[in-house]
């Protein structure tokens, strides 16, 4: 048994001439024991290191050493005993290290990414705050590293803060730059570091002024900067409240922000440019539903509709007429758009999904409701028709059509009756479909679903009116 003692944790330099050594003499990594300077050996000792053998070598990959050089740092045991395995197998086998699905280089792999993450995290995270002592100004940081990476990253300190004197304190290993030379010291405890200093007033009120809660992603941000770090920066402490806040302060950033401006179009321009839309999606087999279908049916109505109505997909009288609303759904429609003052034809109507998705009983074609997989794949369609026609004001009838207008599930007892912000500066409603309205078994219910229907499409009518 060979008992191979490292001067530190971090010593890859130590580990790579003792692996080298009995690599060479052939020594099984089972009959090896790698310990960490003053580690209790083994009971009996340990037999001695093969001799050196300087006319003799092997070579290894770089992504060979840049992996070991990293996995050395983790703080697993058991990390110098497995990189010897591997050194071991890459002697029969040199092209081991493109065998991602290998089991020891994959969890030699997770260590060194875990390493590599941890200096990222040092390198994002330490705040520095200022003290003086007999020398004069000096900024000290405290950082708490899960792996061995303070000595590997001190380079990194060093060229970027070479004009002034620091000190970064860690539980096991501490770095001081005098200006001229690096010095390791022992470990420091938490109360070693300053708490603040002047400028972080400075550095927190800035912070809280470019904090920008329309790109808040809180589960990405933990990701990138977990909480336990959050004790050692000065920002840390806005954070609960920011994002407590960002809501309404989201919300008050649209309501002040100016509308943008379109440009003027040609109207022949737009026609021209439908019909040929128009014409390409009458080939579309970007879903499974043309298969079946009899025809795409796109939309229709004035190319300038200040007003847009987006249905789930056309019913079996709407594949047969490649019209949309033209059955029973689409009569009830009409009827109401008539009774909250609404013009048809100064509307334009369309559908999230453009092709008929049914079910067939014997002559019957029944109605489907399109999935999500099929509604994002019209969504191409359905937003070269908003673009196109640019209107003010969209309506999503039905849970099919809200999703196509917003990019995301939303319930209809939740949305509607409310304005919805959309992202190109239109406004957006979401109210029933009218086929509900004719699934509704109970007539006095359905009196009183239709009337709220009606309801909705006023509001929709009065603000077209009023621009």
């Amino acid at each position: 048994m060979y008992r191979i003692a490292l001067t530190a944790h971090d010593d890859f330099d130590g580990w790579r001439g003792a692996a080298r050594r009995l690599a060479m003499a052939g020594v099984d990594p089972a009959d090896i024991l790698w310990q960490v300077g003053e580690a209790p050996g083994d009971l009996f000792g340990g037999d001695p290191l093969p001799p050196d053998r300087a006319d003799a070598g092997f070579s290894v990959s770089r992504a060979f050493i840049d992996l070991a050089q990293k996995a050395s740092l983790h703080r697993d045991p058991e990390r110098f005993a497995l990189l010897y395995a591997l050194l071991c197998r890459l002697r029969g086998r040199p092209g081991l290290m493109e065998d991602k699905a290998d089991p020891l280089l994959r969890r030699i792999d997770i260590l060194a990414k875990a390493v590599r993450r941890d200096i990222h995290k040092m390198r994002a995270f330490v705040r520095f705050r200022e003290m003086a002592d007999e020398g004069g100004e000096r900024f000290v940081a405290w950082f708490e590293p899960e792996h061995h990476i303070v000595r590997a990253n001190a380079g990194f300190f060093l060229r970027r803060f070479a004009a002034m004197r620091w000190s970064i304190l860690t539980p096991d290993v501490s770095i001081h730059w005098d200006g001229e030379t690096l010095i390791e010291g022992l470990g420091a405890q938490r109360n070693d570091a300053p708490d603040g200093d002047p400028v972080e007033a400075l550095w927190t009120g800035y912070y809280a002024a470019i904090f920008n809660p329309a790109r808040l992603k809180t589960g990405a941000m933990l990701s990138e900067m977990p909480k336990k770090y959050w004790r050692n920066l000065p920002e840390a402490a806005l954070i609960p409240d920011l994002i407590a806040g960002a809501q309404a302060r989201e919300a008050a950033m649209i309501a002040t922000a100016p509308l943008p401006e379109k440009a003027p179009r040609r109207q022949g321009d737009i026609a021209t440019v439908w019909a040929t839309i128009r014409q390409e999606a009458m080939g579309c087999t970007r879903c499974a539903l043309h298969r079946d279908a009899t025809q795409t049916v796109f939309g229709e109505g004035p190319l300038d509709a200040p007003l847009l109505f987006i249905g789930e997909q056309p019913g079996d009288q709407e594949d047969l007429a490649g019209r949309p609303f033209v059955g029973p759904a689409g009569q009830l429609f009409d009827r109401a758009l008539a009774q909250a003052g609404v013009d048809r034809s100064r509307a334009y109507v369309t559908n999230a999904v453009k092709h008929f998705k049914f079910e067939r009983q014997g002559k019957r074609r029944l109605h489907q409701s399109p999935d999500a997989g099929e509604i994002e794949a019209c969504r191409w369609w359905l937003g070269q028709e908003i673009e196109l026609i640019r209107p003010r004001i969209i309506v999503a009838l039905g849970a099919s059509a809200a999703r196509a207008m917003l990019g995301k599930a939303v319930t209809i007892s939740r949305t509607r009756g409310s304005a919805i912000a959309l992202k190109d500066g239109a406004e957006g409603w979401v109210t029933v479909h009218p086929s509900y309205l004719l699934r509704l078994p109970d007539a006095e219910r359905q009196a009183a679903e239709q009337a709220r229907f009606v309801d909705d499409l006023r509001v929709v009518a009065e603000r077209v009116k009023r621009g």
